[in-house]
């Protein structure tokens, strides 16, 4: 993907909101939580499996081969997501515990598609440096990580807002931001500066999100987009 005019006017429009310092460890693990954790994990990949089979089976969407090959690409790997939870909640390890676990690195740019795919053709904007698309990430986390920014911007946006993500790399990180039209609230911003998970599944993701972030020496930042919109920002540091 190729950068295109806007991308650095967007980063300089950014506002950001700064979540106080917390830790970030999780807490001891109590099996109220582990099932929260699960029950959350497994949501994720479902709704996008359902996203993407209605996407092809919706006559009035025209799909580009790119498109069909990133809906195919990421149906295959959350397909294995579901299998990989499955597994780890029969041995009560691996993304209930949020261990770190070392992953194969593979280029940004096909993240962006997989996860851009999940979004309408026309409600979507997708801009990536060349450097930023080449950058090496951690393959299953940052799926992991994007997909659920891209749901949760499609879940609490405007119904026809449009979604974005943008890539660049600034300074000694990779920032991957995720865009809505929709606003920064409260509520938001408790979850980015909450160091445990509340009790229930509101915040849960973002919590999740944040550790899978850490787990690789990055952070999770909200913005203020002008004139209006919201933004959640990954950033990374680069391999």
């Amino acid at each position: 993907m190729r950068a295109r005019h806007g991308l650095q006017g967007l980063l300089r429009g950014l506002r950001r909101i700064e979540p106080a310092s917390g830790d970030l460890r999780a807490p001891v693990a109590d099996s109220e939580l582990l099932l929260r954790v699960l029950c959350h994990e497994f949501r994720t990949p479902i709704s996008t499996l359902t996203s993407l089979t209605r996407a092809l089976a919706d006559e009035h969407r025209e799909l580009s081969g790119a498109d069909r090959r990133a809906i195919t690409e990421l149906a295959r790997d959350q397909a294995a997501h579901l299998q990989s939870l499955l597994r780890d909640a029969t041995a009560g390890t691996g993304a209930l515990a949020l261990t770190p676990q070392p992953e194969p690195t593979v280029p940004l740019a096909g993240i962006l598609r997989e996860a851009a795919a999940l979004v309408p053709a026309g409600r979507r904007r997708v801009r990536a440096t060349r450097l930023a698309g080449s950058c090496p990430v951690p393959a299953g986390r940052t799926r992991q990580v994007l997909v659920n920014l891209v749901e949760n911007a499609l879940r609490h946006g405007p119904p026809q807002g449009q979604v974005g993500l943008y890539a660049t790399v600034r300074g000694p990180g990779l920032s991957v931001l995720v865009t809505d039209e929709g606003r920064v609230d409260d509520a938001l911003l408790a979850a980015l500066r909450r160091p445990a998970p509340a009790p229930g599944m509101s915040g849960l993701g973002l919590w999740i999100v944040r550790q899978l972030v850490a787990m690789d020496g990055g952070a999770l930042r909200a913005h203020r987009l002008q004139p209006r919109g919201a933004a959640l920002e990954v950033l990374l540091p680069v391999r």
